[in-house]
């Protein structure tokens, strides 16, 4: 038994990273382009103006994706290029661009994955204090309106959120200089604004179910945080499985304190203990907004931590050895993290897996022949689709797996300098270049992963 014939393999991409056409065909401003009008806060003071000009170069992106043989693209939709204000007028060639977007996919048999938000929340709204509102679920679920009314006669996939914990740990609590909007609350404030998120993450689902014309599959792609056993004893296990629905006090790296209450209606205990006082008094009420059923859990795994059992029986972490293979991003490569994070997860919340993002950055460039070679995308892609498979084996219920990303794009505070992409883009040019890996992974598509088990 491996991968189902109605698996899912994909890839992704995020408005803001690739779009371009920043403040085209009145479009808003988001708070990632105030932040990188600030010099400094992204690397080498690049910005997403550009990016990739996939705003006009639709066409020719998808028809990459069809030559990859993609079921499926996981796309973002951006806030204000919709909604200029963030709420009331709707801009009607924003919403235009993604109605044409979505035709061009299904005209090339590619199931439009749409994701509400990817970090580029509208400007004006952030002056009006963006997740620190109590009026931010119900502006996002307006604006959950007007996609679904415009999109779900063609649309079925629908993501509510991607990774709270960065735009809400890194943007509003830790005070990352690089990440938008690069406020530094306290903790009480910082659970404000994740409670407001997950909120509107409840509001999102209630609109897309009372609105779409098609019936909806819905999930939502927050961050993995992943620990796996050191050996597969039954201490290690229980240790690695104890510390992936662990929560610390002074950040928000975890998955229980987001997914318990969206899935389970309660926020964890070991959270609420560890955040103390700092945890503000919410409304009972609110709980069951914030918990509305979900049809898969999208979750976006890139690396792991091992850990292993002490002679109490606590976890305790263990260092990766000296040369452990990285990333271009310094992330350490941790194929398990394919394998326990799914299990661990569905294990805890009993719904089907959908990976909503794996990839790595690496340091591409066209070579002489014109190729772009990257082999150790696809060592990366066949050690990570491995483990998945075992874990498709192991009787977890896997839906799909989205790569990221499709193309090299901007990748947030590091600007240009890494290349998580299949396609190779000359930012200059904007000429694409199929890589390797790309038609290396139209084999893996092709055979529905059978060429993974080839050495």
């Amino acid at each position: 038994m491996s991968f189902s014939k109605n698996f899912i393999w994909g890839a992704a991409a995020a408005a803001y990273q690739i779009e371009g056409a920043w403040d085209e065909d009145g479009k808003g401003e988001s708070v990632w382009d105030m932040l990188t009008r600030q010099r400094g806060r992204i690397w080498e003071n690049h910005n997403g103006t550009v990016a990739c000009d996939h705003y006009h170069r639709y066409k020719e992106d998808v028809q990459l994706m069809s030559e990859i043989g993609l079921h499926a693209y996981r796309l973002s939709v951006s806030w204000p290029r919709v909604l200029p204000e963030g709420t009331g007028r709707l801009n009607a060639a924003g919403l235009s661009f993604y109605d044409r977007l979505v035709d061009e996919l299904l005209a090339h048999k590619i199931d439009p994955w749409v994701t509400l938000f990817h970090w580029d929340y509208p400007y004006d709204l952030f002056l009006r204090g963006g997740w620190l509102n109590p009026d931010s679920p119900q502006w996002f679920a307006d604006y959950t309106a007007a996609i679904v009314d415009k999109l779900s006669d063609r649309v079925t996939h629908w993501i509510t959120l991607n990774e709270p914990q960065c735009f809400i740990g890194l943007g509003h609590l830790a005070g990352a200089h690089d990440h938008a909007p690069a406020l530094k609350l306290g903790m009480r404030e910082a659970l404000v604004a994740a409670h407001h998120c997950l909120m509107a993450h409840g509001r999102s689902v209630q609109t897309i179910r009372a609105r779409a014309r098609k019936a909806p599959s819905i999930g939502w792609a927050p961050v993995g945080s992943v620990f796996y056993p050191a050996t597969e004893s039954a201490a290690d296990i229980e240790a690695a499985r104890e510390v992936t629905h662990s929560v610390k006090g002074d950040n928000f790296w975890n998955n229980a304190w987001f997914a318990d209450p969206a899935i389970l209606g309660h926020y964890p205990e070991a959270g609420l203990q560890a955040y103390g006082k700092n945890v503000p008094a919410f409304k009972a009420a609110d709980l069951e907004i914030i918990c509305q059923p979900m049809d898969f859990y999208g979750v976006n795994i890139y690396t792991g931590t091992p850990v292993k059992a002490g002679p109490d029986g606590k976890p305790l972490p263990i260092w990766f050895s000296p040369g452990h293979p990285h990333t271009h991003f310094s992330w350490k490569i941790v194929p398990e993290s394919l394998y326990w994070g799914p299990r661990f997860l569905a294990e805890r919340y009993k719904l089907p897996i959908v990976i909503t993002e794996n990839g790595l950055s690496c340091t591409d460039n066209v070579s002489l022949d014109g190729r772009v070679h990257d082999p150790q995308r696809a060592d990366f892609l066949q050690r990570y689709l491995l483990a998945l498979q075992r874990a498709v084996r192991d009787g977890i219920d896997v839906r799909g797996y989205f790569h990221w990303s499709i193309m090299d794009n901007f990748e947030w505070a590091e600007g240009y300098k890494h290349r998580f992409g299949l396609v190779h883009v000359d930012y200059e040019t904007q000429r694409r270049t199929l890589k390797d890996s790309a038609l290396w992974y139209r084999e893996v598509i092709r055979t529905n992963g059978a060429v993974l088990n080839r050495v």
